[in-house]
């Protein structure tokens, strides 16, 4: 059977990762993988996320699994800091999943497991999203999220989107920084997106990746909590990657909102043997550390310190390609949008023989899509960017 397969084509950011290691040039830029990186380049292991980690090595007295729920510990201190009190927390349940991509999964198969049919998804968006639902078996219905060519955030098209969906029909939406415009919904227009998902009956799951790289931990959660105080039922998907830095530990968790404590409690069950039929028991590690962390008040203080300081790069970069584009478009190019919008990403108006022609002649390397990882740049190389950007335009 094996040999009638189709070779898939590489992943195209797997495949920039090897041309970006073998080219020797040292003035070469990597736009393109989304992790961040401190000023030097380099993405870095946490204080809080290491001191942590020889606390666990020192008590730690068993590698016996935990469950499909994992660290509950874990899940359970990352409630504050994503849900403020916009809830009873009765009616709040979760569990901890591999990364975020983990929890789209878990809530994408429970989703269609009670009868959502379609999912409405703004694009562009994080690439995975769409193979995910794919893969629970639902259809993917788009509306544009943002216009690349204009940079503006194209509100009206999700507006007309939930006016054309209903019940069966769910809504993902992203909770800030979004991954890859760095276009986010302003208050107002979280408070209008509920009011529509209320009157049509859609159901909101909200992916939560990036919380407190925006503006901060209270201010990017913010839209996402208005909109919980006031729907009967949503899922969350959180990631741990980001925040706190363990990429590789694979650390989130999917919540669940019930309309009351008795159905919170079926819906911890359905967790459950979704989880065990997935991956059966979520890596415990990285879920640990991250709860030591929370459980510390050091600790705590010392990774906040540590979101902070990286929250302020990211600005400082912005600050410098909004700088950079105060006087006009280069080219095709809205550096001053980019500037303006937040988190790790934006898309810029390329064409793909000037990405190529970016990566070949001047070592700058980013997504055929045209997003760049704002934590790629180093300062002194925004202004090889756009120096880079002038000579392809």
């Amino acid at each position: 059977m094996f040999n009638d397969l189709t070779t898939l084509p590489p992943d195209g950011l797997l495949a920039l990762i090897k041309l970006y290691a073998a080219d020797p040039r040292e003035t070469k830029i990597d736009l393109g993988v989304g992790v961040y990186r401190d000023a030097t380049g380099a993405t870095p292991v946490f204080r809080a996320v290491k001191k942590a980690e020889m606390q666990l090595l020192a008590s730690q007295d068993s590698k016996a699994y935990l469950g499909p729920e994992g660290d509950l510990g874990m899940v359970d201190g990352l409630i504050p800091y994503a849900f403020g009190d916009c809830v009873a927390r009765e009616r709040l349940t979760g569990i901890q999943t591999p990364g975020g991509t983990g929890a789209v999964r878990l809530a994408c198969d429970l989703l269609a497991s009670v009868g959502i049919k379609r999912v409405l998804l703004g694009t562009p968006s994080w690439p995975n999203h769409a193979p995910i639902i794919k893969a629970a078996g639902m259809e993917v219905v788009t509306f544009t999220h943002g216009d690349i060519d204009t940079q503006i955030l194209t509100f009206d098209a999700l507006i007309a989107a939930l006016d054309g969906a209903g019940a069966g029909d769910a809504v993902l939406l992203h909770g800030c920084c979004h991954n890859p415009t760095g276009m986010d919904y302003s208050a107002e227009q979280w408070v209008t997106i509920t009011d529509k998902i209320l009157e049509r009956g859609v159901f909101p799951l909200i992916d939560l990746a990036y919380q407190g790289l925006g503006v901060g931990f209270d201010e990017d959660a913010a839209g996402m909590r208005g909109l919980l105080a006031r729907v009967p039922e949503a899922l969350i998907a959180y990631s741990c990657d980001k925040n706190f830095g363990v990429y590789r530990d694979r650390v989130g968790a999917i919540y669940g909102l019930g309309e009351t404590a008795e159905a919170a409690a079926k819906l911890f069950s359905h967790f459950n043997a979704l989880a065990r039929a997935n991956w059966s028991m979520p890596p415990d590690h990285g879920g640990a550390v991250v709860r030591m962390i929370l459980q510390d008040a050091e600790l705590t203080a010392m990774w906040q310190a540590e979101v902070t300081a990286m929250r302020a790069r990211l600005s400082e970069v912005r600050a410098a390609l909004g700088a950079a584009g105060a006087n006009g478009l280069i080219g095709t190019v809205d550096l001053a949008a980019a500037g303006a919008q937040k988190g790790m990403f934006s898309t810029l108006k390329l064409t793909g023989d000037q990405i190529k022609t970016l990566r070949e002649d001047h070592g700058v390397y980013m997504a055929g899509s045209g997003r760049i990882n704002i934590a790629g740049f180093t300062l002194p190389q925004v202004a090889q960017f756009v120096e880079a950007l002038r000579a392809v335009s």
